[in-house]
């Protein structure tokens, strides 16, 4: 795939489809990165406009971007790892028979260089620990230990709510949550969940109790 497209949802999916159909690695779009990149951080500001509003109309919205977000974290992951997982095989195959591989020629820059990384890595321990045992020998190689990060795809929302006093007539509304409150009338006494309940103060239609 030599061409540039342009990213979006749906083009990463086709993208990951593609990658889980076929065990070759896939090439990927020019400027892939940069693009995915720039794609992300678009929603991202689209997000933070509609949360800026601060309406709890626009709170379907809200939910469907944060979602759609969620969504594309996903798919990165695991067209990742399905890559990931693809090089890893080849250079498991390149250690064990001296042979590189053509498929480098679709690799990302950064897959190259984790590519001949493992490979080397292979290669030493295969060189160093195999051939030592083979002769009888007890292998000394220092090992070091690398703990992962835990990557943390999204965020469990507040689940904290408040007691309110409703201070006008409010219509029925769906929540950020996608749970639907009301209709509250004048005077009521309500509890709901915090992040909601922050906009009802705010917009000076109900005050904490």
């Amino acid at each position: 795939m030599s061409d540039n497209i342009v990213i979006t949802y749906e083009t990463l999916y086709d993208i990951l489809r593609r990658e889980k159909a076929r065990p070759e690695l896939q090439e990927l779009p020019n400027n892939y990165l940069e693009d995915l990149i720039n794609y992300i951080k678009k929603k991202r500001e689209i997000l933070e406009s509609q949360e800026s509003k601060k309406s709890i109309f626009t709170s379907i919205e809200v939910q469907k971007t944060r979602k759609q977000i969620e969504n594309i974290q996903k798919i990165i992951k695991e067209l990742y790892e399905r890559r990931e997982s693809k090089l890893i095989q080849l250079a498991l195959i390149a250690s064990r028979t001296n042979i590189g591989t053509d498929e480098k020629r679709v690799m990302l820059p950064e897959e190259q260089e984790f590519y001949e990384e493992v490979t080397n890595k292979l290669n030493f321990f295969r060189e160093n620990l195999l051939y030592e045992l083979s002769i009888g020998k007890l292998p000394q190689i220092e090992l070091t230990h690398y703990k992962p990060k835990d990557l943390k795809i999204v965020e469990e929302p507040n689940k904290s709510t408040k007691s309110l006093k409703v201070l006008c007539d409010i219509p029925k509304f769906v929540g950020t949550d996608l749970e639907t409150y009301g209709p509250f009338k004048e005077e009521d006494i309500t509890e709901i969940p915090h992040e909601i309940a922050e906009l009802l103060i705010k917009q000076k239609r109900a005050e904490e109790i």
